[in-house]
Formats: structure tokens, C-alpha cells, sequence
């Protein structure tokens, strides 16, 4: 596992390694079975492309090729980040607690997609900025919003684990209410800040490169924002060697916490979908402080941010959609539900041998 932590936090990061140890390899053999199934099915090899790898992948995570994602849970992590204070958003962070509420109240955009792909939603609060609450939104706040970047740390590194516990707490809970697939979403006003700095760091490149104008920014908001990455990255000096550490000094909670959704997929065996460049910041990070976590993710479409595509590279992963959406939430990923459901259909469906029609083989390729 990547990333060292002295002092603050040592005994959180002990127990962190010993839940990531646990993580075990691709089953191989629920793989092949998978792939067997496919080639099996009345239709040219591979013709499904990235929607046939999703399922072989998601049977060498779950160790089965019987593939069941019946059961699906968004979960938006909600937190504030104390660099809006840098004036780096055309909105203020009370948007964060509104859009909570609207999340608890099913009336979000989010909601609305979900409940098209008859997915559950959950809203989570890691550190909405003075929020008194709702019924609504699971109360797993760490504190009360981050600092500033440009002046300090995110977040202290027992806040850090405190946070990337919870994401895999989650994980748990939904493995053991038979959740079958898992979507990330986030809300959090300033956290295309955040995440653009993180990735400038991990991806080692100027920050101009990967910071795109979040919900609008004019010219000089988007002024302002790199003005204020360029700064906190000069102000810490982040070693991009150290994801933990990165994530500490650059990060927000909803970063943190879909850290530890996806650890925790990969650890509790659901398949966790990426959504847009939050999402996929954080995924990054995952994989960094542990690579077997990769076995656990898709990449559903790629963000129109800057660094959408740079991200997915960089994990090694294809987008099954590009359609240059970039409002988060999850959204991207709730698209893409009712592909796997489609894809789920045809790999049930009829065989070669049930249609009495002589199989497909593979064939060289012509010189």
C-alpha cells in the first residue's frame, strides 16, 4: 500500500492495510466462464464490446458468472470545501446543503435519472458546512467542511482515515442489504477545485492543463481557481508517491469517501461505477493506495472536464459512453445502468446451440 502517515492517524492506517490486505485477486476462472458464456450467446464474438468486458470483469470481482446487478445504490457524498473561499465558484457553499435536501427529497437531476434506471439513492453527509440535518441523509459527518487549501491542509489525517472508513462502511452496509452494484456521486461546492488540484499532482502536470471551468466559471473565476490550485500546491508540496497524503493536503471528503466506497468494493466483492472527474479523481487515488482495487471499478463515460479522459488513462480503463456530460452527482453513471441491464438481457439469452446456428470462431487476422 502506497503512502506513509506518522503520528496523527497511525493506528487508523494500520487498520486500513489490514482491510486492504484482504483484498484478493480476480477470480480468473469466473472470467473465463463469463467469456465462455459470451462466445456461447447467438451474436458475432465481441460484438458488445466494452458491455461484454464489464460483465467478465464484474464475475472476477464477484467470483461468479452468474451475473446479477438487480439491486443498485448511488451514494452521493456531500461535503464542503474551504477553498471557496478563494472565489473560486460562481455559487456559494449553502448550495451543497440545498441540493442535500433535494437529494433527500428524491427532486434532483440525479434522483430523477435514478429512478429511471430503478436505482436506490442515498445521500450521505461527511461535512456539509453548518447543516442541521435531515431524515433524509445519512449523518456520517467528519467535520465541518474542510479548510482552505491555500492556507492548509484539507483535512487532518485522522479525519483522512476517519473519512475513507466511512466510504467502505458504506460498501459493507450495501453488501449486506444485497446490494448488487454500487454508483459514486458526490455534491460539494468547490470540489472541481480540489479534485483538479489532486489530479494536476497525480497526473504531474500544470494545473492549466487539467482544470476546466466546473459549473461556469467566467474567465476570471477560472483565473481565480488556478490562482488558488497553483498556490495550495506550492503552499504543501504534495508527493504524488504519498496518494494519502495528496489527499490530506489537496482533497475534500466526497473525494475521501469515494476512496473508501471503492476500497470497500473491492474488498465486500460489489462492482462500484465510476461517474464523471470527482468520481474518477478519486478512483485514481484507490488505486494508488491500493492497486487490487481496480478490480472493482468501471469507467462509465467520460467527463467534457479537462481531465476526464487523462484520469481514465491513467487507471487503465475505457468509458463505455462519451457524451460531454459533466454535472456529477452520479449521473453519468446512472446512464449507464441501463446498458449493463441490456447487456445482462443478451447474456442470458439464447445460444448458439438453442437456435440450431453453427458458433462463430475466432479467426486469424488477415495480413
Amino acid at each position: 500500500m502506497a503512502g506513509k502517515a506518522k503520528g496523527e492517524g497511525i493506528v487508523n492506517l494500520e487498520r486500513l492495510s489490514n482491510q486492504l490486505n484482504q483484498i484478493s485477486e480476480p477470480d480468473k476462472k469466473a472470467a473465463s466462464e463469463a467469456k465462455q458464456r459470451w462466445d456461447s450467446v447467438a451474436k458475432p464474438l465481441g460484438s458488445l464490446g466494452l458491455l461484454e468486458d464489464a460483465l467478465i470483469r464484474i464475475a472476477a470481482l464477484t467470483g461468479s458468472a452468474d451475473i446479477d446487478l438487480s439491486v443498485r445504490r448511488l451514494y452521493l457524498m456531500c461535503a464542503d470545501n474551504g477553498v471557496v473561499a478563494q472565489n473560486v465558484t460562481q455559487t456559494g457553499s449553502e448550495v451543497t446543503a440545498r441540493m442535500a435536501d433535494s437529494f433527500a427529497a428524491g427532486k434532483s437531476s440525479a434522483c430523477r435519472m435514478a429512478k429511471v434506471a430503478n436505482c436506490q439513492v442515498e445521500a450521505v453527509d461527511l461535512g456539509i458546512l453548518n447543516y442541521p440535518g435531515n431524515p433524509g441523509v445519512r449523518n456520517c459527518r467528519i467535520a465541518n467542511g474542510t479548510a482552505d487549501i491555500t492556507q492548509k491542509p484539507a483535512m487532518t489525517k485522522a479525519e483522512l482515515y476517519r473519512c475513507i472508513e466511512t466510504g467502505i462502511g458504506l460498501a459493507k452496509c450495501a453488501k449486506e442489504d444485497r446490494v448488487k452494484l454500487l454508483v459514486t456521486g458526490e455534491m460539494g461546492i468547490g470540489n472541481t477545485t480540489t479534485s483538479s488540484a489532486v489530479a494536476s499532482v497525480l497526473l504531474g502536470c500544470d494545473p492549466l492543463l487539467v482544470t476546466g471551468r466546473g459549473a461556469g466559471l467566467s474567465d476570471s473565476g477560472l483565473s481565480r481557481k488556478l490562482e488558488a490550485i497553483k498556490k495550495a500546491i506550492k503552499l504543501h508540496h504534495p508527493d504524488p508517491e504519498d496518494p494519502l497524503s495528496v489527499l490530506s493536503m489537496l482533497g475534500g471528503f466526497d473525494i475521501a469517501g469515494m476512496v473508501g466506497l471503492y476500497l470497500g468494493g473491492a474488498l465486500y466483492q460489489v462492482p462500484v461505477l465510476i461517474d464523471g472527474v470527482i468520481s474518477a479523481v478519486a478512483a485514481l487515488l484507490a488505486v494508488k493506495i491500493c492497486p487490487a482495487s481496480k478490480k472493482a471499478m468501471l469507467a462509465t463515460h467520460v467527463s467534457a472536464e479537462p481531465a476526464g479522459g487523462m484520469i481514465l488513462d491513467a487507471i487503465g480503463l475505457e468509458p463505455m459512453i462519451t457524451a460531454g456530460m459533466r454535472l456529477g452527482e452520479g449521473t453519468g453513471a446512472l446512464c449507464a445502468i441501463p446498458m449493463l441491464d441490456m447487456a445482462c438481457s443478451v447474456y442470458q439469452g439464447s445460444t448458439f446451440g438453442e437456435l440450431s446456428i453453427e458458433a462463430y470462431e475466432e479467426q486469424d487476422s488477415q495480413p
